[in-house]
């Protein structure tokens, strides 16, 4: 097994708790599932939300996802002029088999944010 280090975005439409925590939950599973992670080969993962993000903390939704045993943080993004707004974004350390590929997973509009990452949307 590898160490690994998976990234991800996705967006909201606004700043509401509701959705920030769906929005997570469908960004996760897609980490996970394209990965073909189970939460015991999860060592931890940072969420990180644009400033205009206060609702909820993305972390909530990882826990109803059953990730509550892996080591959770959220943290605000740096606030450039120009940046793409509602936006959320991990980093899942995890440990995958030897020869794997990541699959970095950009979701909705933070599509846009990676699009040289073939397959990751």
């Amino acid at each position: 097994m590898k160490l690994r280090a998976l990234r991800g975005a996705t967006t909201v439409n606004d700043n509401d708790a509701g959705q920030i925590l769906e929005a997570t939950e469908e960004l996760v599973r897609a980490v996970m599932e394209r990965n073909e992670l189970a939460a015991d080969h999860m060592v931890s993962c940072i969420f990180t939300c644009t400033g205009d993000l206060d609702a909820e903390f993305p972390a909530v939704a990882a826990r109803r996802l059953g990730l509550g045993a892996v080591p959770l943080l959220c943290a605000r993004e740096v606030d450039v002029p120009g940046s793409m707004p509602r936006v959320i974004r991990l980093m899942l350390h995890c440990y995958a088999p030897d020869g794997s590929e990541p699959r970095h997973v950009y979701l909705r509009e933070a599509a846009a944010l990676r699009r040289d990452l073939e397959g990751a949307q």
